[in-house]
């Protein structure tokens, strides 16, 4: 999300011309180095389900917007990870288990998102009957993960693997075609709450659609959602890149959220594990973010929402792109005891804190 403006220049000059009939080809299952392309997410979401029947069910949420135009793209998949017992990871709110969301790649150009998402659903399910901490984490815990929430853009976006291009919304062109640009909805400014029109124009980066919930992918992820979750239990993490910061409730405005002190509380529990610091408003960052789905969540189920910015603003692992290297090295041993302990916070986000 960080440094939008600063890259207009480049956006210029990687500038293509894109319309809904252009075929993207992703180049395998990997890319940049090791990247998963979303072929290579969907047989790794299949191969962890099949290998794994006694502890992840597969849900097909939604389209992305090409295929439900008929045009090719994907199913969003959601992974609910458990020790499964009856009742366990059905498509509503009356489990027992409180609920973990972590939800990635809805910005398709900060790649590393899908990535840490990708070793989450590895950890776990190699972690039960090992890992004593993890083992009752899967025992009492619904683990659900989003590995890519914006397909269609990813696609986009590996179709150059040696230097990805800097798709960040969906391909959605059907409000015109931009020919110094990429085309598109912004996903994370098209949720149904404090859905906002005036953050820009069909080209810009920004562009929150026609209307609030227009994109079938914020129908998918909204859907999916308004289904787990029945109110103030259980935490989402919605994962973005770049500028290592923790962002907390409200995205839409710099007016103090209901339950300020204790989204920060656990904000900053968080924060001691990845070293970012915690922020709400612009968090910082120089604009809003009306219409993003952790504020969505937030604001009509009240539960504890963030949106973790991974990777500095400068250095060898900075930006859109880091080298594959970098999930390894830097961004997973900070990430990885942060989800884990969001994890157990499911049960009682606002306190007692484990």
């Amino acid at each position: 999300m960080v440094g939008v403006r600063r890259l207009a220049a480049l956006l210029c000059t990687l500038a293509v011309t894109f319309t809904s009939s252009t075929a993207y080809s992703s180049p395998g299952v990997t890319y940049y180095g090791g990247y998963h392309t979303v072929a290579g997410h969907e047989q790794h979401n299949a191969a962890v389900a099949a290998a794994h029947p006694d502890l992840v069910k597969l849900y097909d949420i939604g389209d992305s917007w090409l295929k439900a135009k008929g045009q090719g793209g994907h199913d969003i998949q959601a992974l609910c990870i458990t020790k499964l017992a009856p009742g366990d990871c059905a498509l509503n709110s009356t489990g027992k288990k409180p609920k973990f969301v972590l939800h990635a790649q809805i910005h398709a150009r900060e790649i590393a998102t899908g990535e840490i998402a990708y070793q989450w659903i590895d950890l776990l399910v190699a972690s039960y009957g090992v890992d004593p901490e993890l083992t009752e984490l899967l025992d009492t815990r619904e683990l659900w993960v989003v590995p890519i929430a914006n397909p269609d853009g990813v696609d986009v976006v590996a179709s150059n693997p040696a230097q990805p291009l800097l798709q960040r919304k969906n391909v959605d062109d059907s409000a015109g075609d931009c020919t110094a640009g990429y085309p598109g909805v912004d996903l994370n400014r098209n949720s149904s709450f404090h859905w906002d029109g005036d953050q820009g124009g069909p080209c810009d980066e920004m562009y929150p659609g026609a209307k609030a919930a227009s994109e079938p992918e914020t129908v998918a992820i909204q859907g999916l959602l308004s289904a787990i979750f029945a109110g103030r239990t259980g935490v989402f993490i919605t994962l973005h890149s770049y500028g290592n910061d923790i962002l907390a409730p409200w995205g839409y405005t710099r007016t103090a959220a209901p339950d300020q002190a204790a989204l920060v509380a656990l904000g900053n529990k968080m924060s001691a594990f990845t070293g970012y610091p915690v922020f709400t408003g612009d968090g910082g960052i120089g604009y809003l973010t009306p219409g993003s789905t952790s504020d969505w969540l937030y604001g009509t189920r009240g539960v504890p929402s963030y949106t973790f910015e991974i990777g500095p603003r400068t250095g060898w692992c900075a930006g859109f792109v880091p080298p594959y290297s970098c999930i390894a090295s830097t961004f997973w041993p900070l990430l990885k005891p942060a989800l884990v302990y969001a994890a157990k916070s499911a049960a009682t986000p606002y306190g007692p804190l484990p």
